[in-house]
């Protein structure tokens, strides 16, 4: 391969500027995270969920009256719609309801439609459990990354990629907590999803510079190396526009025509598959360059062994 006939983005030269936004981005996430916080569902923050079928379309205003009706006055921290026509509601209460709560409420859900609504309650000790067992699933997933990268191309390569993982599910939590949308177990779904997706891609373009980098006849200085990844990323550029378009677009698809019990879910897919695409191709590959010409640098400056042979004998 000619590197320098080759027309190419310099995606290299704006690194600092990629490092920069990402760094006022995750400070900022932080503070919003730390005062705004995340709107938990009842999955993480226990409570009550009431599944009502009716015989006709509903409405989030008429799902309140009716609870609110129904015997004591209850009112729902949340209502979602699903079905064809709108045939079903999802009424969900921070806080569990107890038994004579919830034989009141399907009581009178049995009078208006002649259907059972089912109630299914989570504890706070689920609560907690399901957030853990989320990050312990990141972490392994996270732990198994670096090992298989580190096994197929090199240790720095994994810890690029564990960083742009990250990087991608902080985003996604971010902008939660920005537009309040529901966090529950359907977004720790997507999140998984998006580590997959966006590790993927990530290899692509590891794979790429590796190849380069065996085809490249030496690497002397900074520029030598930066020239390997702008070829590699403009290489997988348009394959990776292609692909993170055609997802994107079903995911929007899944957002405006899925109804809203999977809102949070398609959601969460969207803003990750951009997050996922921006940090392959604008921090990976970035911070590989930077550690991996640190790492060559310090490989030159070592002092070189003396060859006992070479040493004079003492007389």
């Amino acid at each position: 391969m000619n590197f320098k006939t080759n027309k190419r983005v310099r995606f290299v030269k704006h690194r600092k500027k990629f490092f920069l936004f990402s760094l006022v981005f995750t400070l900022a996430g932080i503070i919003l995270l730390s005062t705004a916080g995340l709107n938990l569902g009842i999955d993480f923050e226990s409570g009550s969920k009431v599944e009502v079928l009716a015989n006709e379309t509903l409405t989030e205003e008429e799902v309140y009256e009716q609870f609110a009706e129904a015997g004591s006055g209850y009112e729902p921290d949340d209502v979602t719609l699903a079905g064809d026509n709108n045939e079903m509601a999802y009424a969900s209460f921070i806080g569990t309801l107890d038994q004579a709560e919830i034989a009141e409420i399907q009581n009178y859900f049995v009078d208006q439609y002649d259907n059972e609504p089912s109630v299914s309650t989570v504890s706070p000790q689920v609560g907690q459990e399901l957030a853990k067992n989320a990050l312990i699933s990141v972490l392994i997933a996270s732990i198994g990354i670096i090992i298989y990268v580190s096994i197929r191309f090199q240790f720095l390569y994994g810890v690029a990629s564990i960083v742009a993982l990250l990087h991608d599910a902080f985003f996604i939590i971010v902008v939660f907590s920005i537009v309040q949308f529901e966090v529950n177990v359907p977004f720790i779904a997507a999140v998984l999803t998006i580590v997959g997706y966006s590790i993927n891609d990530t290899i692509v373009t590891f794979d790429r510079i590796r190849e380069n980098m065996n085809e490249k006849e030496e690497i002397r200085t900074f520029d030598d190396l930066a020239e390997v990844v702008d070829v590699s990323l403009n290489q997988t550029l348009t394959r990776s526009i292609n692909t993170v378009l055609t997802v994107v677009f079903a995911a929007v698809c899944i957002f405006l025509l899925g109804g809203e019990a999977i809102r949070s879910f398609s959601f969460a897919l969207v803003i990750g598959l951009i997050a996922g695409t921006y940090s392959s191709l604008f921090l990976a590959s970035q911070l590989w360059l930077v550690w991996k010409w640190k790492s060559l640098e310090r490989e030159k400056n070592k002092p070189k062994k003396e060859d006992p042979e070479d040493l004079e004998p003492e007389v």
